[in-house]
């Protein structure tokens, strides 16, 4: 009877633990600092579970475009757009397929359409557009 007892405390002790680590920020994934309307733009780039060539070109040439222009002070923030718990910002902004944003407040530059077409063949020419864009949210 008494290991009974301990085993239902021990699972008590555990229902509890996980609910205030549920709880308290620290300890659980934050993706709201994603959502704050700060003085900085962010890249965005959407993608799918399932990813071509040019998926990946894209990602990888507007990942260089920003570290190499901005290093840490311009967050790229890579989200996959199935993911559930990235749900609020694909409504947000309206994501329907791979797309590559700059976001500043309220303020959306979308260069999807530039990026797939110039990823693999013309980079220089979407690390320029990226840099473009960021440089005019942030007058």
């Amino acid at each position: 009877m008494l290991k009974l007892k301990e085993i239902i405390l021990l699972v008590i002790f555990a229902g509890i633990s996980q609910m205030a680590a549920a709880n308290m920020p620290g300890l659980r994934p934050d993706h709201s600092k994603i959502f704050k309307a700060d003085d900085k733009p962010r890249v965005y780039y959407f993608h799918a579970s399932r990813r071509c060539v040019s998926c990946k070109a894209v990602e990888t040439v507007a990942r260089k475009a920003v570290r190499e222009k901005y290093g840490d002070e311009i967050e790229f923030i890579i989200l996959n757009r199935e993911d559930e718990k990235n749900k609020a910002l694909v409504e947000k902004y309206k994501i329907s397929g791979q797309t590559l944003l700059v976001v500043k407040g309220e303020s959306v530059k979308n260069l999807t359409n530039m990026a797939f077409m110039n990823a693999r063949k013309k980079p220089d020419k979407v690390k320029e557009e990226i840099v473009s864009a960021i440089e005019s949210l942030n007058k």
